[in-house]
């Protein structure tokens, strides 16, 4: 009997301390995720688009647009101050921004802008992923 009283107390204490972990880790911060995500969807659209050349101006630009606003929220979302991050961060932004600029309007065009931020987004994910 005792035995069966000491079984059931310790699958209660593990209920509950699994609830807790449980409790914790959905508690932590989705924003990174997030912005990774919408990174990703503007992305893959741009790639979509040059890959069916179907590459119209003014969708290419918002996407671009949608890009280079995202990537502003970088910094404050995952809170490092790590040099290298920042300085990728940074390096992100400047070359969203010349490639909205820059305005391609071609498939040929939007490949040659995309292609130093996929060199950026590369370095910081084999970096810090």
């Amino acid at each position: 009997m005792r035995a069966a009283l000491l079984i059931l107390l310790g699958l209660v204490i593990g209920v509950i301390g699994t609830s807790q972990v449980m409790n914790a880790l959905a508690a932590r911060n989705p924003m990174p995720g997030a912005v990774m995500h919408t990174m990703g969807y503007h992305m893959g659209e741009l790639k979509q688009a040059m890959k069916t050349q179907k590459c119209d101006a003014a969708t290419i630009q918002h996407h671009l647009l949608r890009l280079q606003s995202t990537a502003t929220d970088i910094l404050p979302t995952f809170g490092m101050s790590e040099k290298g991050f920042v300085d990728d961060a940074n390096q992100l932004q400047t070359r969203l921004q010349q490639a909205a600029v820059s305005a391609p309007a071609t498939c040929a065009a939007l490949a040659t802008a995309l292609k130093p931020v996929g060199e950026t987004c590369k370095s910081c994910h084999d970096q810090y992923r």
